[in-house]
């Protein structure tokens, strides 16, 4: 049988199998090895299906994953998601659209101690939302405030999807966390002007809240010294060379399990909650990487990869019109792919082709992760969306969807900017040497 006509139809079966709800992860994995099987034999597809799990799950470089999902889970369950909230409404709270800012600040300091930006998404969600309705928030604005703040975790380090890129692509995950600080602080900022202009243009949708006083400002700073402490710990022992990043994720966690025990916000219940918090979401993750795994062995022997990279490189429009086109890509994915399994599908076919037009493979790594971004808010299957609706019923889908949509203009605009100069990201890696 024609190879291309079997990648063809191994898209449209996998495709078809997400338009019926089948999970994404076995919707690759049925259709990489079915196809596989198509080219070499079903022995051949069942001993793939055999072997490609259990190399992913017994991959020491992937262990970085639950390891700082742990952290996060031990982070939220040891509520220093609310001291981040509680400092920023002390310091910000008065000011107009100032829950709001505060709301993203904690998003952003959630984000540098966990490294999904679903579980910052429906962390704050929690926290901020609730808080944010209570003074009298426009709830969609609200909602797609801490939908767009949530993907501030997978762009400020340790970030779970950046993880994956370095292993696929075997780009220095140090130099990856490094280049996404700036960028990550970028999009906190720009978010920051958002909510200044929507509080002036609709002062009803973002009133002022209440003023604390300076005692009250400086005593909510001391809550903060355990994310501090992690962040520094974690991070300056891997930069530091104390340890790998791997190491650095398994201390991270048990640091924040201790430091939760000793403040006694941590205990049985607490820690199962945490462990099972980190089991569900881990195994989805892992079950999407198998997935991947075996849809790309299926692209492989039929030279889909090596064929879509031999065309994007002939493209008659230059380096950066096949990067505007890529980009492109990702949005329409990303309006109907969870964005690892975008990862995992996309990265071995645009990487290669990307290096050879010349792009540095940090600051593509930066490039695809904000790509991916846009689908975690974008209609018609943005997951934080979707998240936070979870939490907040009352609030549909469509009110979420339209207070994303300020949020991801900025969000284009970092896009643009960050292409056009790439030394936002490269600075602090270059520093690394």
């Amino acid at each position: 049988m024609d190879r291309d006509l079997v990648a063809l139809l191994g898209f449209v079966g996998m495709f078809a199998l997400m338009a019926v709800r089948v999970p994404i992860g076995i919707a690759m994995g049925v259709a990489g090895v079915c196809g596989f099987a198509a080219l070499s034999g079903w022995k051949a597809g069942f001993n793939l299906l055999a072997n490609v799990p259990l190399s992913v799950v017994t991959d020491y470089n992937l262990s970085v994953i639950p390891m700082f999902i742990l952290m996060g889970a031990f982070a939220s369950r040891g509520g220093m998601s609310r001291e981040l909230f509680a400092a920023g409404r002390a310091w910000l709270g008065h000011l107009r659209g100032g829950l709001a800012m505060a709301s993203v600040a904690a998003c952003g300091g959630f984000a540098a101690i966990n490294g999904s930006s679903v579980a910052t998404a429906a962390t704050m969600a929690q926290v901020a939302l609730p808080e944010m309705r209570r003074a009298g928030y426009h709830p969609g604005l609200a909602a797609g405030l801490i939908a767009a703040g949530g993907t501030l975790g997978i762009m400020i380090p340790p970030s779970v999807i950046l993880v994956l890129y370095g292993i696929m692509t075997e780009t220095d995950i140090k130099k990856l966390f490094a280049a996404g600080v700036i960028p990550g602080l970028l999009a906190i900022a720009f978010y920051f002007i958002v909510v200044q202009i929507i509080s002036r243009v609709r002062p009803d949708a973002m009133p002022r809240g209440e003023a604390h006083t300076w005692s009250e400002r400086w005593s909510s700073l001391r809550g903060l010294w355990a994310v501090v402490v992690l962040f520094v710990f974690v991070l300056g022992g891997i930069y530091g060379g104390l340890f790998t990043v791997e190491e650095g994720a398994g201390v991270g966690a048990a640091g924040t399990l201790l430091i939760g025990i000793v403040r006694r916000r941590l205990r049985g219940p607490e820690i199962k909650a945490a462990l099972i918090d980190t089991l569900r979401v881990s195994s989805a993750i892992m079950m999407i990487v198998i997935g991947a795994f075996l849809f790309g062995y299926f692209l492989t022997i039929t030279q889909f990869t090596q064929k879509a990279v031999a065309f994007l490189v002939g493209l008659p429009i230059g380096a950066y019109g096949v990067l505007a086109l890529v980009m492109v890509g990702y949005f329409i994915l990303g309006a109907i792919m969870d964005e690892l399994a975008m990862i995992l599908l996309t990265v071995p076919v645009v990487f290669p082709a990307m290096m050879q037009l010349g792009f540095d493979p940090v600051w593509f790594g930066v490039i695809v992760v904000m790509a991916v971004t846009f689908g975690m808010i974008c209609p018609p299957v943005g997951i934080n969306v979707f998240v936070i609706n979870s939490i907040a019923r009352d609030v549909t889908l469509g009110r979420i969807y339209r207070g994303t949509m300020p949020f991801i203009t900025v969000d284009v605009l970092r896009l643009v900017i960050l292409c056009a100069f790439p030394a936002l990201s490269l600075w602090l890696p270059s520093k690394l040497g």
